[in-house]
């Protein structure tokens, strides 16, 4: 999945104080900028299909922290299609093509989905006006999943994350997504590209709704369930930063091909939610990349940190890291620092 993707890269800076609610360092003050680079993709659909077609779409961002990586992964969409993180390949299976004529079909992606009537939600966002983005610039971005923030003192909150693009929300609709395509199947791609190389840099606003994780049975469906909402009447948006994309990358393979994006990836302050879908997300996504970019992944330059690591990790096949430590084992006397 999210075969077909254009990135950038940028910067996260904070304009609003939250140390209240994280003691993550990249978000300890406003003015704090920080690096980052940008994937958005559609999700189903193979690299080269044309980019108007009617599919959700990712909006992954890793931030290079001084505390080493964070990967907010998600999606234009707030909710998604299935809450047990256990039936996600079998929803890929039936979205993907027919294994038998290799196209994709609607009464396979109905057959599924009728036994997931949770999926109603997600499918009321995709056929609405907002399931095919103008383009990548254009759209929301939302976490998705509930992630934790953790203050000094220890204080949990339960904490979505929404991307709002400061040019606002522009979609296609199917006539006229008919008519983009037809012209330029790389419309968005070519959107973004020529849009920083101009100096029309896209920009997002990063808002928080927060709960305390006491309060998650007091409302009447199950916060952690990734295919509701979260109601901004009752746990309001709450402003954070902006991102900034300010420059193209320079090789599509090495930056844009190449590059993962796993919800496993955390700092200091941002911690993991019992959200059931990012529990499953948590070890699939770091399972999945290593089959598509092997063990090159932990020395590729875009996966590297900000901030010296380590691990206990050694030989094994493709890694060519130079390494001349004695110890390879955790916890030791002999050498200090936990592994990564």
């Amino acid at each position: 999945v999210h075969a077909r993707g254009a990135s950038a890269k940028g910067f996260f800076e904070v304009t609003h104080d939250i140390t209240h609610l994280t003691c993550a360092d990249f978000l300890r003050g406003p003015g704090v900028q920080t690096p980052v680079i940008v994937r958005f993709s559609t999700v189903i659909h193979e690299r080269g299909s044309p980019e108007t077609l009617r599919d959700p779409r990712g909006f992954a961002v890793k931030f290079y922290t001084r505390e080493g990586n964070f990967d907010l992964v998600g999606n234009n969409f707030p909710v998604f299609f299935v809450r047990d993180g256990m039936k996600f390949p079998d929803m890929v299976h039936a979205l993907k093509p027919n294994p038998k004529s290799h196209i994709q079909e609607n009464w396979r992606i109905l057959d599924f989905f009728s036994h997931r009537p949770e999926s109603l939600h997600m499918f009321s966002f995709l056929f609405d006006d907002l399931g095919i983005p103008q383009d990548y610039r254009h759209m929301d971005g939302f976490g998705v999943n509930t992630y934790m923030l953790i203050n000094k003192a220890g204080k949990a909150h339960n904490v979505k994350f929404h991307w709002k693009p400061s040019c606002g929300v522009k979609c296609l609709l199917d006539e006229e997504a008919i008519k983009v395509g037809g012209s330029n199947h790389s419309h968005a791609t070519k959107d973004l590209y020529d849009s920083i190389a101009s100096g029309n840099y896209p920009e997002w606003n990063l808002f928080v709704q927060v709960m305390d994780p006491a309060h998650e049975d007091k409302f009447d469906f199950d916060p952690l369930d990734v295919t509701k909402i979260w109601p901004e009447d009752i746990l309001p948006l709450q402003p954070v930063g902006r991102l900034v994309l300010n420059k193209n990358i320079d090789n599509f393979f090495n930056e844009n091909e190449q590059i993962a994006f796993c919800p496993a990836i955390v700092v200091p302050g941002v911690h993991y939610s019992d959200d059931k879908l990012l529990q499953t997300r948590i070890f699939s996504y770091a399972d999945s990349q290593r089959h598509r970019l092997d063990q090159t992944i932990c020395s590729c330059r875009l996966m590297l940190q900000n901030v010296l690591t380590t691990t206990i990790t050694m030989k094994g096949f493709m890694n060519f890291m130079h390494r001349d430590e004695e110890v390879n084992y955790f916890p030791s006397r002999v050498e200090s620092g936990s592994p990564c």
